[in-house]
């Protein structure tokens, strides 16, 4: 399902509001034509640079939840005039007559959906998604029961004593969340 460009004459900023609980919208720290954000795959071999205002979506479609191996798709719309791959670029599958997904060949992360309607980006990818969150959900009669009730489960965090040993023994091979 493509993620599209909704309320673009909204204001997402609210930072300024008093409140117990920050919402969705709240949480982006930019919201200009001129802001720049960067990501990549997970390995590194893939890198891009996405301009401008950014919307992010959710689609719980089928096809989304096997593209992502996931419960649901977090996807960005990009321009994609001011688009650019800085480093590589992604492998395709058409996952439809219609649709292709890029990935990294050489890690494997979900990069992008590429319609005739536009290009998105996979949220996870950026590297500061917390810029970006979601405004619509698309897909939502694929949606699975429990998504609404995550928020919900008991949580850990992972330097919790119980994976204390577990993360010790870690080395990651992941990029760094910044170009390089």
């Amino acid at each position: 399902m493509r993620p599209s460009r909704v309320g673009r004459n909204r204001s997402r900023r609210a930072a300024s509001r008093p409140s117990a609980k920050r919402s969705l919208t709240e949480v982006t720290p930019v919201d200009s034509a001129q802001a720049v954000y960067t990501g990549g795959c997970q390995c590194g071999a893939v890198r891009f640079r996405a301009p401008g205002l950014l919307e992010a979506s959710v689609c719980h479609c089928r096809m989304c939840q096997k593209a992502f191996g996931a419960y649901y798709a977090p996807l960005v719309s990009v321009e994609e005039a001011t688009f650019r791959w800085t480093r590589g670029a992604p492998r395709r599958y058409a996952s439809s007559n219609l649709v292709q997904r890029g990935f990294c060949a050489d890690c494997g992360t979900p990069l992008t959906y590429e319609s005739p309607q536009g290009l998105a980006i996979a949220a996870g990818a950026f590297d500061t998604p917390a810029r970006l969150p979601p405004v619509i959900q698309y897909g939502t009669e694929a949606a699975l029961p429990f998504v609404d009730a995550l928020a919900q489960l008991p949580r850990r965090r992972s330097d919790d004593e119980a994976a204390s040993a577990f993360m010790a023994d870690i080395v990651s091979n992941q990029h760094p969340d910044h170009d390089t």
